[in-house]
C-alpha cells in the first residue's frame, strides 16, 4: 500500500494572477489546476521534482551536523514538518516557520555555509527554489506548450 500524496500547496497561490509557476508552492499553474485530476503516480512525479530542487538550494545554505537534534528541536517547537521529505526540507520548514526566531542554528544541529542571517537566507532560499521551477518550467514546459 502507497501513502497518498498531499497537496503541496500552502496556501500562498500566485498562478490565479497570471504566473506561470505558484510562488507559494512552486508547481506549475496546470499542476495547481489539475492537481485532484492527478493519479498516484503523476503526484509522486510532482513531489519528487520538488524535493530535489528544494534539497538543491537548502544545501547551499545549510548543512545538517545532527539530524536527530533537528528532528527533536522541529517537534519541541512544533513546527510543521513532513518526516518523508529529506532531512534538508526539514530545515527549509524550520526557516519558513521561524527564522528569525533562531540565534543560534547550533542549537538546531545546523551549521549555516554564509554569513547572512536566517531571516535572509529563508528569502534567499525562497527566491532561489522559485528561480529553479521557473527555469524548470521555461526550458522544458513552456517550449511544449507552445508547440500545441
Amino acid at each position: 500500500m502507497f501513502k497518498p500524496i498531499k497537496t503541496p500547496c500552502i496556501g500562498i497561490c500566485s498562478t490565479g494572477i497570471g504566473d506561470s509557476v505558484c510562488r507559494g508552492c512552486k508547481r506549475f499553474a496546470h499542476e495547481v489546476i489539475d492537481w485532484n485530476a492527478y493519479d498516484h503516480d503523476q503526484r509522486r512525479i510532482i513531489e519528487q521534482r520538488l524535493t530535489q530542487f528544494l534539497v538543491q538550494v537548502v544545501a547551499r545554505y545549510v548543512v545538517i551536523n545532527d539530524e536527530g537534534l533537528l528532528k527533536s528541536q522541529l517537534e519541541l517547537q512544533r513546527v510543521r514538518y513532513r518526516d518523508d521529505r529529506p532531512p534538508l526540507c526539514w530545515v527549509f520548514d524550520l526557516f519558513r516557520a521561524g527564522a528569525s526566531q533562531i540565534k543560534d542554528p547550533a542549537q538546531f544541529g545546523l551549521t549555516l555555509l554564509t554569513n547572512h542571517t536566517p531571516t535572509e537566507i529563508k528569502a534567499n532560499m525562497d527566491a532561489d527554489y522559485y528561480a529553479l521551477s521557473v527555469a524548470y518550467y521555461d526550458a522544458y514546459i513552456a517550449p511544449g506548450l507552445s508547440a500545441c
